[in-house]
């Protein structure tokens, strides 16, 4: 098992290195898009559907959506909007799960929710690069979130013992999570003073990194959440010992439209 999570991370990572930082414009967004379809023939299974046709049909319609999204920018703040509240909403849901289920059990309300999830995450990152420090910004929000996961997983070990939503994930603890929180606070304030940020930006810097890091927690329970719901370890086989692609994206889903959002409030981009 580790030699083939060796050997995948040593195929996908140069791909997807050159993917996010090396290509602008439409290729970028096209890259991008090819992610999030990806994405989208995975949740396609977690909404019920087991049969290719059906999957690559939502892949499909995922895609044209995102196409659309493209010659019609000014629909991205509303994209951006729909995916926080979404994101808002997915946090009162994991914290009642299972008998939040009843609310979207369904494969309409499942596939709708598949788009408020992977359309803003693509909207996002499309807007990244079309602002100042484009390729900074998209590092950001990754190091953020793995800064996050590193933490938590040592806190976790070496102090876990509150679950922190057992019913979702047993393996995750309110250690955990102030560890991963902690981590990303200490890298963020490190930056600051780096960069001789003032206290106000650094107070505002500080805010923003931990609102990142909470929804981004509330991205990776909401996959396990509908995983557990479908009776499935992984979103797919794609990434031979890593799952599918949603494993690996899932805390970025909810990070990057939280994390775009704030960066517009704070007059960083127009949208």
């Amino acid at each position: 098992m580790l030699k083939q999570r060796v050997m995948t991370a040593l195929v996908l990572l140069p791909v997807a290195l050159g993917g996010f930082f090396l290509l602008d414009g439409a290729a970028f967004a096209l890259f991008i898009a090819m992610v999030i379809g990806l994405g989208a023939w995975e949740w396609a299974r977690l909404a019920g559907f087991a049969g290719q046709l059906q999957r690559v049909a939502y892949a499909a319609v995922v895609g044209l959506l995102l196409l659309g999204l493209y010659h019609l920018p000014r629909l991205a703040p509303w994209v951006l909007a729909l995916g926080i509240l979404w994101w808002a909403l997915a946090t009162l849901l994991v914290l009642n799960y299972p008998a939040s289920s009843r609310y979207w059990a369904g494969a309409p309300a499942r596939l709708s929710i598949g788009l408020l999830i992977l359309l803003p995450a693509w909207q996002g990152l499309v807007l990244f690069k079309q602002w100042p420090l484009a390729n900074g910004l998209i590092l950001a929000v990754m190091v953020l979130v793995w800064a996050a996961d590193i933490g938590a997983y040592f806190a976790g070990k070496a102090f876990g013992k509150r679950k922190l939503a057992p019913r979702v994930s047993p393996g995750k603890s309110w250690e955990g999570l102030l560890g991963g929180l902690l981590a990303s606070l200490l890298l963020t304030l490190l930056v600051g003073l780096y960069r001789g940020w003032g206290s106000g930006a650094l107070l505002l810097a500080l805010v923003g990194a931990t609102l990142v890091v909470l929804i981004s927690v509330v991205g990776d329970l909401t996959e396990s959440m509908f995983k557990r719901q479908s009776g499935v370890k992984d979103s797919s086989n794609l990434l031979p010992g890593h799952g599918g692609v949603l494993d690996r994206i899932d805390s970025l889903t909810a990070a990057v439209p939280v994390f775009a959002g704030l960066l517009w409030l704070a007059g960083w981009g127009a949208l």
